[in-house]
């Protein structure tokens, strides 16, 4: 149906991005590390981390998620597969 509509790279490169921050939301709890000090390790405003760190904000780009992940001491691991 996605296909057909023309909409399943979209539809697929924003749960991508959803995906990443749920994990990084589920490691910032599990380390218990505010979004103030999300906001001072990466070096910008408490509203930033809060848009960062919106599932439905589809305008966080790749190299955003990576620098959250990096300021947590993950990396985002991408690869390749065959659709």
């Amino acid at each position: 149906f996605l296909r057909e509509q023309g909409i399943y790279e979209d539809v697929m490169s924003r749960v991508g991005k959803k995906r990443l921050v749920l994990q990084i939301q589920r490691e910032m709890a599990r380390r218990k590390i505010t979004k103030a000090e999300m906001a001072r390790r990466l070096r910008t405003s408490r509203a930033q981390v809060d848009r960062i760190l919106s599932p439905d904000n589809a305008s966080v780009s790749l190299e955003t998620l990576e620098r959250a992940a990096n300021a947590l001491g993950c990396q985002i691991r991408m690869q390749l597969i065959k659709a």
